[in-house]
């Protein structure tokens, strides 16, 4: 059965190898930093720190990297930003087949449910405003850490600030309904529903 796991040092290694050593998140301007203290106390202090989708198989889907903006300082330096204090901040994530796109609603879902778990008022993304009629590969492959603002707007972001095309979108988690939070588990059925295919009807009987 697929299954959501967290975003942790240990799941890590599970995850699409792009992400094993990226540190750009985790650093401002040109500074280094070592990834394996900063997963460490990040998750000391807040848990896992996104989400891994797994197939029935074991296989990996996806990935997901969110938590509180202050663990990712660059988000204080992108056009849009800075983003809010109250915030749960989603910062990137990774498809690893193009031919399954609902794994980033799942892994969307998933981050809101997680926030509504932790108490965050609100969950926020970095955003693009893509001109019309863009291709799904230049919204959703080419770039990993900005969303599409009219994806996001599916799911109640709105814009609060804005530099040219590039936004701060955030969605409020007060008025959110239950069918979005709890568990993993539970946000995985709600996504296997709402993504399955229609039933074929069955041919009529001579």
């Amino acid at each position: 059965m697929p299954r959501l796991a967290g975003l942790t040092k240990l799941t890590l290694e599970t995850a699409p190898s792009v992400c094993h050593e990226c540190i750009w998140w985790q650093t401002r301007g040109r500074r280094t930093t070592d990834k394996d203290r900063w997963m460490e106390k990040v998750e000391l202090d807040f848990g896992a720190w996104g989400t891994v989708y797994y197939d029935s198989d074991g296989r990996v889907l996806g990935s997901m990297q969110y938590g509180p903006a202050q663990a990712f300082p660059r988000a204080f330096e992108l056009p849009g930003g800075p983003p809010s204090d109250d915030s749960m901040l989603v910062t990137c994530a990774y498809i690893v087949d193009r031919s399954s796109p609902w794994v980033l609603q799942s892994l969307f879902l998933a981050a809101i449910g997680e926030a509504r778990d932790r108490g965050a008022r609100s969950l926020e993304a970095f955003s693009y405003r893509y001109p019309e009629g863009e291709s799904a590969y230049e919204r959703f492959r080419v770039h990993r850490t900005v969303f599409p603002q009219d994806f996001l707007a599916d799911f109640g972001f709105e814009v609060v600030r804005a530099a040219g095309r590039v936004g701060l979108s955030r969605l409020e988690l007060g008025g959110l309904q239950p069918v979005v939070e709890g568990k993993r588990e539970k946000v995985l059925r709600v996504v296997r529903d709402a993504f399955a295919p229609d039933p074929v009807p069955a041919p009529p009987q001579p």
